[in-house]
């Protein structure tokens, strides 16, 4: 079965946090989801700089869609939530938008391990995040 980006954008259009956010799904393969978020004033800090709950939630959503592909490829799973995440923030984006690309390193039955490198539209390496995931049964 197809991927149908389309299908999956309006399922996660009903996360409405991260849809408030500005971040749009970019682009889906099994190996690699990509989302991005534009740098406003809303997702800036007391001191100016791009505040880490909003660099978080472009990771995590990048995170959510890549882990629960298997819904959209037909298989009889549940939907996978997060279990455990660490993030390291790494730089301060200094460009207009960030950029979240993700990989899978481990999927299990229930269980699956997930990269998301976070970086800004100049390519500075801003946040590194692993997300373990879990399957919930159907």
């Amino acid at each position: 079965m197809e991927l149908d980006i389309e299908r999956i954008r309006a399922f996660f259009m009903k996360d409405r946090f991260a849809t408030n956010a500005g971040i749009v799904i970019d682009s889906v393969t099994k190996e690699e989801v990509q989302c991005s978020m534009p740098i406003t004033s809303e997702h800036l800090n007391a001191a100016g700089t791009v505040q880490g709950g909003a660099i978080f939630t472009l990771a995590d959503l990048t995170f959510g869609v890549h882990s629960n592909l298997r819904l959209f490829l037909g298989e009889n799973v549940g939907i996978t939530v997060g279990q455990s995440i660490s993030i390291s923030y790494l730089a301060t984006p200094k460009g207009k938008r960030l950029i979240a690309r993700s990989v899978c390193l481990s999927s299990r039955r229930n269980v699956s391990v997930y990269r998301v490198e976070v970086r800004d539209d100049l390519g500075n390496f801003i946040a590194d995040m692993r997300g373990n995931g879990f399957t919930k049964a159907v």
